[in-house]
């Protein structure tokens, strides 16, 4: 009997570990990116819409087919070739999979709080720069063993270190038109700083994306850390400014920045198969000519999606007749990737049951 003992015994240990491979986890956002387009790609009402589109037949060359499962590899390659393959995506309404805000309110800042604290706050009702009250999961972690110096933060929208509560938290956050800081900086982060003084964007509170990326990919070579939040924001600037040229142009470009993190994520010892990336919205858009709003009097802009892809997280792809979910599931989620259990001063959401293999 002992020797079948120690054989079970021995047999539990690959499988207790094989439980719990995730070390790392990215926090990836897209602002305002509607569920319609990272599931049906380009809008069939929008793409040739004179209002919104610069060049039509630019456009539709570009991003445009008839079946809707491939324009939208046309336009979110990764997602659909990778994610979709190997990771799990939620949220397609077509297909009963739901998720949803719950803040009541659908615009950023109370949807990055839901999403980084687990719950909806209804003090906070503006944009304004003002310091989160609440300890985002972010705060949480980094307070944890082992976790300390290892979280951070990079926007392209300079609220950011109000909603992560940079001063208190202790976590750093580079967001809006923020320079990278330090007397060890590389390189290419003397660079980008040149460069971020030298282009102009659109935008006065919200800087380029691909600043945002390159400076946080630059951290993460160098700086090594366990939790990295990423919140890129161009996709709702455009769509408020009615481009939908820009706003579908920035969403593949997104995906490209995703995929190359993913993929110096594989090529890393460190990080290869210890990773898992976690990806969202704080809000959804109306459709047709509210496709460029948001807000609790918009018909469809609570919609959302969230996509998961790492070692602990079955390979189930599009989820159907799943749900529902909702937002604050997120920060939950995002913890018990790493093996911790969140809590907060309030009621979190539980955990998302697929995404841990449940």
């Amino acid at each position: 009997m002992s020797r079948v003992l120690s054989l079970l015994l021995l047999l539990a240990v690959p499988l207790v570990a094989a439980a719990q491979q995730t070390e790392h986890v990215f926090l990836i956002t897209f602002d305002g990116l509607r569920w319609e387009e990272v599931f049906t790609g380009a809008d069939p009402d929008l793409i040739r819409d004179a209002r919104y589109v610069d060049d039509p037949d630019a456009l539709v060359a570009r991003f445009w087919d008839d079946d809707p499962l491939v324009r939208r590899r046309m336009l979110m390659p990764f997602f659909w070739n990778t994610i979709a393959t190997e990771g799990q995506l939620y949220g397609n309404r077509h297909r009963g999979s739901t998720v949803d805000v719950t803040n009541g309110m659908v615009f950023s800042y109370p949807g990055y709080n839901e999403i980084l604290t687990g719950f909806a706050d209804r003090r906070i009702d503006s944009n304004a720069k003002r310091p989160n009250p609440n300890t985002t999961v972010l705060e949480f972690i980094h307070r944890q063993p082992g976790f300390e110096g290892k979280v951070a933060a990079f926007g392209s929208w300079d609220v950011f270190p109000y909603i992560i509560n940079e001063a208190r938290s202790g976590v750093p956050v580079n967001a809006g038109f923020e320079d990278a800081e330090g007397e060890d900086l590389t390189e290419r982060e003397r660079l980008l700083n040149d460069l971020q003084d030298q282009i102009p964007g659109p935008w006065s509170s919200v800087r380029l994306d691909a600043f945002t990326h390159h400076f946080a990919l630059e951290y993460l070579k160098k700086r090594r850390p366990r939790v990295l939040y990423i919140a890129y924001g161009e996709t709702d600037d455009f769509a408020h400014d009615g481009d939908y040229d820009a706003y579908l142009a920035s969403a593949h470009r997104t995906d490209r920045f995703i995929a190359d993190l993913w993929d110096w994520v594989q090529s890393d010892p460190e990080y290869r198969g210890k990773t898992t990336f976690v990806l969202t919205t704080d809000h959804g858009r109306g459709a047709l000519d509210r496709w460029t709003d948001h807000g609790d009097d918009v018909p469809g802009a609570a919609a959302i999606w969230v996509a998961v892809l790492g070692p602990d997280t079955p390979a189930r792809g599009e989820l159907e007749q799943a749900g529902p979910y909702y937002q604050h599931q997120v920060a939950r989620t995002v913890a018990a990737l790493l093996g911790l259990d969140y809590t907060n001063e309030r009621p979190v959401g539980e955990a998302l049951a697929p995404a841990l293999g449940r």
